[in-house]
């Protein structure tokens, strides 16, 4: 892999609604307790690890699946590492879109409008949607997860050669990469890859080993691909009690970009982010809720409340590493780990205050 390294944007450059939080001290999947081990620790520990391989039976293939699969994610960790506060939005869609088609010109337009709100566009860098996407994006606002296959894909004209392209051998480095980095996720039609991508974040946000992000489909106006998705969703897997009735809740339906833009930025309207702190959930916000609006979430959501109340508070000692958020107030609350369509639901009346 070549070593490009690129430019670390200016924060006082980043428009407000396009600033997120630093991840270098979060825990990383968001159920994964805050850890007393440091850098060095976890270092030693796969430097251990390595020993054990040395002294076990282990086959040739899953030794380079393993070296493989550590030097993509620390070259991708360094590519994204700069960005980490800047927002950004995972599109996904068929790299077959011709760019005439309504969805790419809907993918290139939803891209655009989100590049002016400050954010940046992550794509798997071939044709089709992703080209959309980084070209309504532009290049100085795009980041590209390649996939290396052996009839396709080179990247496409608008991230080929830059810094914030990354190439990448196994789907599996490549989808964590994508959900690990974005604060949203846009799915525009496609086949059997974007249904696989979109059903992994889907399950992902349903059992909280992904922080809390919209989630949009978007079909091309008047389209009806998503929407035969979500009756079969509603028809078999609700109808079969195979999901939640509040799992619907995690994403949203609509062929209108302005609706898929709302539905984006309403999120962080209020809402900031969340980490775990020991068995709390703590909710980071970016403005004070009245105290009539904490008693009025207490009454509506404490059916996901193990014990206590939901509290507003402000930042947690064990907070300390993120100096950056120490001025936002926060919501902290024992919830269960388990009905993550409702703690949705909670977000969304959090952002209507």
């Amino acid at each position: 892999m070549d070593e490009l390294k690129p430019s670390k944007p200016k924060l006082d450059s980043i428009l407000p609604e396009a600033l997120g939080e630093t991840e270098k001290e979060r825990p990383t999947p968001a159920d994964e307790p805050s850890s007393l081990l440091s850098n060095e620790d976890l270092i030693e520990m796969m430097r251990r690890t390595v020993d054990q391989l040395e002294q076990s039976d282990i086959s040739r293939g899953d030794l380079k699946i393993l070296s493989r699969s550590l030097r993509e994610l620390r070259y991708a960790f360094k590519v994204f590492g700069p960005f980490q506060r800047r927002r950004k939005v995972t599109i996904f869609g068929s790299a077959r879109t011709k760019a005439d088609h309504p969805a790419y010109i809907q993918a290139e337009s939803f891209a655009k409008r989100m590049a002016q709100h400050g954010w940046m566009v992550i794509t798997g860098a071939g044709g089709g949607i992703m080209e959309a996407g980084h070209r309504g994006a532009g290049r100085d606002l795009s980041m590209g997860l390649n996939i290396m296959l052996p009839f396709e894909q080179s990247a496409n004209p608008v991230i080929d050669g830059d810094p914030k392209l990354v190439t990448l051998k196994y789907f599996f480095t490549r989808k964590l990469m994508f959900v690990k980095e974005c604060s949203a996720v846009v799915c525009y039609p496609g086949g059997f890859g974007t249904l696989d991508e979109t059903f992994e974040v889907l399950t992902l946000l349903q059992t909280g080993k992904q922080t809390l992000l919209p989630m949009v489909l978007v079909d091309q106006p008047g389209g009806t691909y998503w929407k035969n998705v979500e009756t079969f969703f509603r028809q078999q897997l609700l109808g079969d009690k195979w999901i939640s009735p509040e799992d619907v809740h995690l994403y949203k339906v609509t062929d209108n970009n302005d609706e898929a833009i709302r539905e984006v930025l309403q999120f962080y309207r209020v809402y900031h982010s969340m980490r775990y702190v020991d068995d709390a959930l703590v909710m980071r916000l970016t403005s004070r809720l009245s105290a009539e609006k904490i008693d009025q979430l207490n009454s509506d959501f404490s059916d996901i409340l193990v014990s206590g109340t939901i509290e507003q508070v402000s930042m947690l000692p064990e907070e300390s590493t993120e100096p950056e958020l120490a001025e936002l107030p926060r919501l902290k609350l024992h919830f269960n780990r388990r009905n993550l369509g409702r703690l949705r639901q909670l977000i969304d009346a959090v952002n209507l205050s």
